[in-house]
């Protein structure tokens, strides 16, 4: 039994935005790590001479010595990360009698399902985007609360909050990223190769359901999800 941080963000999620993914991801730690983890992190940066928080879109030709060392982090320790990805394409809300907010709810569950345990205690931070985000973060655990129980906590957190809700923005933007065929940036590029290299995987595919550290799953919305 132990206690889980889970750092929950999203990308390109509104119905109408005119990108076609929307991901939702998280890292998670081991609570008694967390300390640790921020602490490691926030020396990572001083180093480096890195103010502010840590964005994807943040990355740059100068900046790349600190993503790289960050990435380094990532895969050296017991943080994992897992990502859902949805072609918007496929949405169609009306066949399942549901608006966008309950989908909304439906793919959180999801991208939690069976990582969440019986035997443990999760605390599970959202990334404030707007001010309706206080109104789904209630939604969210009370849709979750369904059938898990053992959710000590679920709020909405801003992301200069915590260092790993940033980390977790970084791998989700790596994989938006390469999906929508972007490469302008080289930096950016090389970030992708690194990860993809450390993962063995590449970022627009699915890894096994079994895969911990690194975990991708593309939805097929017409299997009725």
């Amino acid at each position: 039994m132990g206690t889980y941080n889970f750092y929950c963000d999203e990308s390109t999620h509104i119905e109408n935005d005119g990108h076609p993914y929307m991901i939702l991801s998280y890292i998670s730690t081991p609570y008694h790590m967390l300390r640790m983890h921020n602490k490691n992190i926030r020396e990572m940066k001083i180093e480096h001479f890195y103010r502010g928080e840590m964005k994807w879109s943040s990355i740059s030709k100068s900046q790349y010595p600190f993503y790289n060392e960050i990435i380094d982090y990532f895969f050296s320790n017991d943080l994992k990360f897992r990502a859902i990805v949805i072609d918007k394409s496929q949405l169609n809300h009306e066949a399942f009698n549901q608006d966008h907010n309950l989908f909304y709810d439906k793919m959180y569950y999801q991208l939690l399902n069976k990582k969440i345990e019986p035997g443990n205690k999760y605390n599970i931070y959202v990334d404030i985007k707007d001010s309706y985000s206080y109104l789904k973060a209630r939604s969210l655990k009370n849709y979750l609360e369904r059938d898990y129980y053992n959710i000590r906590n679920l709020q909405v957190i801003r992301s200069y909050e915590s260092e790993l809700m940033q980390m977790t923005d970084v791998l989700m933007g790596a994989i938006n990223y390469k999906l929508r065929g972007l490469n302008r940036v080289t930096a950016k590029n090389n970030i992708i190769e690194k990860i993809e290299k450390m993962c063995g995987k590449s970022l627009v595919k699915n890894t096994s359901p079994f895969e911990d550290k690194f975990n991708l799953f593309f939805i097929e919305l017409s299997n009725g999800i």
